[in-house]
């Protein structure tokens, strides 16, 4: 029999990886956009994307560190406490763990048994799972948030800043536009599909905000390079 294979794995990294490469990719887009409808210059829009890259990805790894560590270190607090209680009162701490497997359906004697033996194989583990909800595969990782992070961020920034590197500068606007919003429908795929999600939705939703972004740019782009 072969193991199984469950998606609740790969949250950690699916959500900041997707996260950072969405992100990156319209972030950097609009700003191209928005920039080229101001000022159409090559080393303007190229100073302003790179500027973009790097700054969004390290942005994005300090955002991404700072809150996961925060998570983190909820649960190391959570696990304290709860070892603590563990030392104090260990029957105390059976009977709970019963009751919540009574809650879940299992008579009360055998409630009991259960707990008492995942007690003695290893108790501290029982009450994170079942009465803290921490899991092994969910557990906060702020390194590795950060790094999946900014690098998922400037692999996503990198497509618009190819492309304003080497699209004739009076096709810059458009070619950004509808190479983005292509990109924008694989990435949807991808999560969607790596994630359990019916495709159509998770790339509509990307398309849908990628474009909003981009509009809103490229109007202020325009507005604004009037005026100046």
């Amino acid at each position: 029999m072969t193991g199984e294979v469950h998606r609740s794995g790969r949250i950690g990294w699916l959500r900041a990886g997707v996260l950072g490469a969405n992100d990156g990719l319209i972030s950097t887009s609009s700003l191209i956009v928005g920039v080229a409808a101001a000022q159409p210059s090559r080393s303007a829009v190229l100073i302003a994307a790179v500027a973009g890259l790097v700054a969004g990805a390290l942005s994005m790894a300090a955002g991404e560190y700072v809150s996961v560590s925060s998570q983190a270190d909820t649960e190391l607090a959570d696990l304290a406490q709860e070892r603590g209680e563990l030392a104090l009162a260990p029957e105390a701490e059976r009977d709970e763990l019963a009751g919540i497997y009574m809650s879940r359906g299992l008579q009360r004697d055998l409630a009991i048994q259960v707990a008492g033996q995942l007690m003695m194989h290893d108790a501290l583990g029982a009450h994170a799972r079942d009465e803290l909800g921490l899991h092994e595969l969910t557990r906060a990782r702020p390194i590795q948030a950060a790094i999946t992070s900014a690098a998922s961020f400037a692999i996503g920034a990198g497509a618009p800043t190819v492309l304003a590197a080497v699209v004739p500068i009076a096709f810059l606007v458009w070619g950004e536009v509808i190479v983005s919003l292509g990109l924008l429908l694989a990435l949807g795929c991808v999560a969607a599909r790596l994630g359990g999600a019916p495709l159509l939705r998770g790339a509509v939703r990307v398309v849908f905000w990628g474009a909003v972004a981009m509009a809103c740019t490229a109007l202020v782009g325009r507005l604004f390079g009037a005026v100046v």
